[in-house]
């Protein structure tokens, strides 16, 4: 599987970005995952539900399934977070995962920013960046601009890059 992210602060449009790339990729045939990182608290179960329960009573894993999807929760406990590798070994095989967020992970990635945002970007401290995803150029980038609307650029330049 090839590994590609989508960086950037909070609030820049990296999801709504990876939203517009999905169908992007999929209608060129290209089959493909997300990994999302989430804050550490962060729980896709709810209180008071069955599978919730059985992960507050101490199981390590929690399967829930229905004729239309499943999911699977693993508790951590007293492991440490899993690594880039560890986590995508859990996937079933696609050509591409899409990664927002885990700038720690060693994988090339894009950073989408804008100034309107107040943030600054990661780039300069990042040389794991490939390319700045913008609504405007930015004046000392030495990175590749690609227009923020521009989706088929953005999703043309992330296959060149990845070798699809």
């Amino acid at each position: 599987m090839k590994v590609f992210g989508i960086a950037g602060r909070s609030g820049m449009g990296k999801t709504t970005l990876v939203i517009r790339l999905i169908p992007w990729f999929r209608t060129r045939g290209i089959a493909i995952s997300t990994v999302k990182q989430a804050h550490e608290a962060f729980d896709v179960d709810k209180k008071g539900k069955d599978s919730y329960e059985h992960r507050e009573a101490g199981a390590s894993e929690v399967m829930i399934a229905s004729a239309r999807r499943w999911a699977l929760m693993h508790e951590y406990r007293d492991e440490p977070e899993y690594s880039m590798d560890q986590l995508l070994a859990r996937m079933s095989p696609v050509d591409l995962v899409l990664v927002e967020g885990f700038r720690q992970w060693p994988h090339p990635r894009l950073e989408v920013w804008r100034e309107e945002g107040g943030k600054p970007p990661f780039w300069p401290e990042d040389d794991r960046m490939q390319a700045l995803v913008s609504d405007r150029m930015v004046a000392g980038c030495p990175l590749p601009w690609l227009d923020i609307d521009d989706t088929d650029a953005i999703g043309r330049f992330i296959v060149e890059r990845v070798g699809l």
